[in-house]
């Protein structure tokens, strides 16, 4: 038994040992690419509006607006009707007129997680296709499915995704690991890696990498795999700060890796209100997600937060944060202060994992 396993692991360490020695024959990238990194101009970002802001995605040279699409559409059904789940015409309707908003404004990016929404977002961008990175994971048959953990299965679901959804190619194919990610072993990392190299030479995934809410993690991975690992998609919320020391903004720094931020606003903890319309907290809602998005932004190795908006006036309030002032001043970093405790203190008890995010 252990003969038969030994081999296996030695193979995987040399493959791991590969890599590294890859990123070391192209040592001066880095350098190079934050000198072209000046030359890149907002207009060469897709869907380029003046009124919105662009940030280099790492090394993969795409610009991205400065606020995203997340996949998620929680608290939908306080907009529109969700009879039908995502085939009913309401939802479908409301998906399509929200992507349309995005492009309106500038938005450029779309990061869907889950079978559903790969195949949603995908129809919403029929005819459109050319309007919009889009970001793809199939949570359900990936790495926090113990039957996909071997290249082959992964591949094959990036397959069946792109077939079901009628994709020629995605912009980004970035796995969607375990919440604790050190929990997969290195074999099932290796694995997963293969996949995402082979995904990118076979033209299928133009960029590559994965999403994780384990810091420790996140940075050994791109440290370990720094020619596969092209963006991480990780937390960052309204009350997330840089580590002093160690913080896994180093390795994303120094190997030139996008990020995108999830749960900017606490799975909707920050607000007091429901989402909808006419709810009586909606306007100072929304001023809480501005200011939420703009102390965000203030970290330049965040390349964008990535709230799920379910209604075309949220599309627009994100879109207005990144015209306001960037630095918030005295009263409102107080005022984001108390909004930010009060999130924390509504995080239900499947988020509170979250805490542990205020610093990266």
């Amino acid at each position: 038994m252990n003969n038969n396993r030994r081999p296996a692991n030695d193979d995987f360490q040399t493959r791991r040992q590969f890599l590294r020695d890859t990123a070391l024959a192209t040592a001066g990238l880095a350098v190079g690419v934050q000198a072209l990194a000046s030359a890149d101009t907002p207009a060469k970002a897709l869907n380029h509006n003046p009124d919105m802001e662009y940030r280099r995605l790492g090394r993969t040279g795409l610009m991205i607006s400065a606020v995203c699409l997340g996949g998620h559409w929680k608290r939908i059904d306080t907009v529109v009707s969700t009879a039908g789940g995502i085939d009913g015409p309401d939802f479908r309707k409301n998906r399509r007129d929200v992507v349309s908003r995005c492009i309106e404004r500038g938005i450029n990016y779309i990061d869907a997680c889950t079978g559903s929404e790969v195949l949603v977002y995908s129809r919403a961008l029929e005819g459109r296709r050319d309007q919009m990175h889009l970001g793809f994971s199939w949570f359900e048959e990936e790495m926090r499915n113990d039957n996909f953990r071997r290249a082959e299965k992964l591949l094959a679901t990036l397959d069946k995704g792109m077939r079901e959804a009628r994709l020629d190619y995605v912009d980004l194919w970035r796995v969607t690991m375990h919440e604790q990610s050190g929990q997969h072993a290195p074999p099932e990392v290796d694995e997963m890696m293969k996949a995402l190299e082979t995904a990118k030479k076979q033209g299928k995934a133009r960029f590559t990498g994965f999403s994780s809410h384990d810091r420790p993690h996140i940075k050994s991975m791109i440290e370990t795999y720094p020619s596969v690992v092209d963006v991480v998609v990780t937390p960052y919320t309204a009350k997330s700060k840089i580590l002093p020391t160690d913080s896994v903004f180093g390795a994303i720094r120094q190997h030139d890796v996008g990020m995108f931020g999830i749960k900017p606003f606490a799975s909707n903890s920050l607000f007091k209100g429901s989402s909808s319309p006419n709810d009586p907290s909606a306007s100072e809602d929304d001023r809480r997600a501005r200011l939420a998005l703009r102390n965000i932004l203030c970290n330049p190795a965040v390349t964008a937060p990535i709230p799920g908006m379910i209604s075309i006036q949220q599309v627009d309030n994100a879109a207005d944060a990144v015209k306001e002032r960037r630095q918030l001043d005295t009263a409102e970093r107080a005022e984001l202060e108390q909004a930010a405790k009060e999130m924390w203190a509504r995080l239900p008890a499947d988020y509170q994992w979250l805490k542990d995010w205020e610093y990266v």
